[in-house]
C-alpha cells in the first residue's frame, strides 16, 4: 500500500502543477479546450487577468495575449488623388485587443503578424478611398485656423507661397481624413478582428522622387532669383549711399573753400585798408619803404645784372645820401 502512495502522490502533484498557470502583467489569457475558447455563462470568452489561475490538466491549453496598446508602423505606400496625382503617405496605427476570443479565432491562433496584416489592409483600403476623393492641396494642408503647411500646386509641381494661400481658399482636410479613417477602421476592425483602433496618424506626405526633384530644382531657382534680386537692390542702395556721401563731402569742401576765400578776401581788404591808411599818413615814407623792399629783392642775388638809367626813379633814393627826394 505504501508503495502505491508514492506514485499516487507524484501523479497528484504533477496534475496540480499542470492545472496552475500564471498570466504576466500587461497580458491576458484565454483557455482553449478541445480547440474551442472557453466561455462564461453569458457566452462571452472567459478572460483571465494577470495572476495565478487554474485549468483542467491535459485538456486545457492556455494562450496569453498582449493587452497593451500596440503600434503598427507600416511602410509608406503610394496613393492616387482625385487629380490622378501620386502621393506617398507614411502612417501608423495604435491598436489593442478588445475581444480576445474573437481575436484568437480571427488571427489563426493569436498571431500578431497576421493581425497587423489584416489591420493594415483595412486601413489602406479606407485611406485609399479618402485620398482618391480629394486634391493634393486638401490632403497636405491642415485647418485654416492653425499653421498652414507648405502646399504644392498640382498643375506645375511648384510650392505655393504662403501669401497666395488666402486667394486659393484652400480647405485643409488632413485632420478630417485621419478622423474618417480612424472611425471607419475602428468599426470594421472591432467586428472582424476584435481589436480596437486607438489612433491613426499620417506621419509624412511626400511626392514621388521624380516630382520632388523637379520641385526642389524650381524652388532652388526661385531662391536664387530672389537672392540675385536682393544683391542687385543692395548694390543699388550702396551706390546711392556712396553718391550721397560723395555729394556731402563735395558740399563740405566747397563750403570750406568758400569760407576760406571770403576770409582771405576780408583779410586782404583789411590789409589794403591798412596800407592805404599808412600811405595817406606819410606818402613819402611809404614810397621810401617800398623802394627799400624793391632794392632788397633786386639785389638779393649777386649774379643779377640790371641795365637801368642811373637817373631813373628806381635810384632816386640811392642818389641822395641824405635820403631826401631828388630834384626834378
Amino acid at each position: 500500500m505504501r508503495k502505491l502512495m508514492i506514485p499516487v502522490l507524484v501523479v497528484a502533484l504533477a496534475l496540480m502543477l499542470m492545472s496552475m498557470f500564471v498570466i504576466p502583467e500587461g497580458e491576458r489569457g484565454i483557455v482553449i479546450r478541445f480547440g474551442r475558447v472557453l466561455k462564461d455563462s453569458n457566452d462571452v470568452s472567459r478572460i483571465y487577468e494577470p495572476g495565478l489561475h487554474f485549468k483542467m490538466p491535459l485538456f486545457d491549453r492556455v494562450k496569453t495575449l498582449n493587452a497593451l496598446i500596440q503600434t503598427m508602423d507600416g511602410r509608406a505606400d503610394r496613393f492616387v488623388t482625385s487629380e490622378k496625382k501620386d502621393v506617398i503617405i507614411d502612417s501608423y496605427v495604435k491598436w489593442r485587443i478588445e475581444d480576445f476570443g474573437q481575436y484568437y479565432l480571427a488571427t489563426g491562433g493569436g498571431d500578431t503578424l497576421t493581425a497587423q496584416a489584416l489591420l493594415e489592409r483595412k486601413v489602406t483600403d479606407v485611406l485609399r478611398s479618402e485620398i482618391g476623393s480629394r486634391e493634393i492641396k486638401q490632403i497636405v494642408s491642415g485647418p485654416r485656423s492653425g499653421q498652414i503647411d507648405p502646399v504644392v500646386d498640382p498643375e506645375n509641381g511648384e510650392a505655393i507661397p504662403e501669401a497666395s494661400l488666402e486667394a486659393l481658399e484652400i480647405e485643409g482636410q488632413r485632420d478630417v481624413i485621419m478622423a474618417e479613417v480612424l472611425n471607419d477602421t475602428r468599426e470594421s476592425a472591432m467586428n472582424d478582428l476584435g481589436v480596437r483602433v486607438v489612433d491613426f496618424r499620417m506621419k509624412k506626405i511626400n511626392l514621388p522622387d521624380e516630382i520632388s526633384e523637379s520641385i526642389y530644382k524650381r524652388m532652388r531657382a526661385e531662391r536664387e532669383t530672389v537672392a540675385r534680386k536682393h544683391r542687385s537692390q543692395g548694390r543699388e542702395k550702396a551706390e546711392v549711399i556712396r553718391a550721397q556721401a560723395e555729394l556731402e563731402v563735395a558740399t563740405v569742401l566747397a563750403e570750406a573753400d568758400k569760407t576760406a576765400r571770403v576770409t582771405r578776401g576780408d583779410a586782404d581788404a583789411k590789409a589794403a585798408a591798412i596800407y592805404s591808411d599808412a600811405y595817406n599818413k606819410d606818402p613819402e615814407f611809404f614810397s621810401f619803404l617800398r623802394s627799400l623792399r624793391a632794392y632788397e629783392r633786386s639785389f638779393s642775388d649777386k649774379s643779377d645784372i640790371l641795365v637801368l638809367d642811373p637817373k631813373s626813379d628806381f635810384f632816386k633814393y640811392m642818389n641822395q645820401s641824405d635820403g631826401s627826394k631828388a630834384a626834378n
